[in-house]
């Protein structure tokens, strides 16, 4: 991975391209410029770039790929719910090959699946630890500063007290409110919330509506044989019980 990014580092610096150049500029090339201007204050070392990169890439496709997983584990256990998804995905493509996002602004219940796999199942059920700069205090409790602190979505998103039935995999929950996950509402905070929230958050969610709405458009899915719905392992771990599934194309 190391030399990979050193020559894609090399390459950038070669080009030296900039936006006056009428190309728009990538990740890497605004890393060097940033350290091209911080090189007499604060120097930004090659191998930090190099860090950032993977942090991007490992941050970009493992909660992605973690969420469709979950998403189409509880999909399988409800076929009521899958059916209804099918449903309206396939109306409003037609016979269209591809899906855009003017396609998916017309999905209600697409966006409603999403939401409530990411409640149940959030791909970073801690959050990022957070540190506080001063003394404060929360709920009547004393917090020293320095104080490292971890926010329990997981907990929060299946909270009684917040949720009705919160055990349930229930899209239709999200029909009926206008809870979302972009930081206003703290019940429900899958990518965290304010300045410090998940920068990556609309580029996910449009990767996750895509290949979600792609798989149920062109594919019918069962499980092996042998294997019953409610066995179904939806825990919350790493590689443990991998998703196995029969996919059949759909044919209109």
């Amino acid at each position: 991975m190391d030399e990979f990014l050193e020559v894609v580092i090399q390459e950038h610096r070669v080009r030296e391209r900039r936006e006056s150049d009428g190309d728009a500029l990538d990740f890497v090339d605004i890393l060097l410029d940033l350290q091209r201007e911080n090189a007499s204050r604060t120097p930004i070392e090659d191998d930090t770039i190099k860090a950032i990169v993977v942090d991007m890439f490992g941050a970009g496709t493992q909660t992605t790929f973690a969420v469709l997983e979950r998403t189409m584990a509880e999909l399988i256990r409800n076929p009521e719910t899958m059916k209804t998804l099918q449903n309206e995905v396939r109306e409003v493509v037609g016979r269209k090959d591809e899906i855009d996002e003017q396609d998916l602004e017309k999905m209600p219940y697409l966006k409603a699946v999403l939401k409530e796999s990411l409640r149940l199942h959030s791909p970073s059920p801690l959050l990022i630890p957070r540190e506080l700069t001063q003394d404060t205090k929360v709920l009547g409790y004393d917090v020293a500063s320095g104080t490292r602190v971890m926010i329990n979505v997981w907990a929060i998103s299946r909270d009684p007290s917040l949720w009705e039935n919160p055990e349930e995999f229930r899209p239709e929950r999200f029909l009926e409110m206008s809870t979302d996950f972009r930081g206003l509402h703290f019940e429900f905070t899958p990518f965290g919330a304010g300045r410090r929230g998940c920068p990556g958050v609309t580029f996910a969610v449009a990767v996750d509506e895509l290949v979600l709405a792609k798989l149920v458009q062109n594919f019918d899915f069962k499980l092996l044989d042998g294997a019953k719905l409610k066995e179904l392992d939806v825990s919350e771990s790493n590689g443990k019980c991998p998703l196995l599934v029969v996919a059949t194309p759909y044919v209109c």
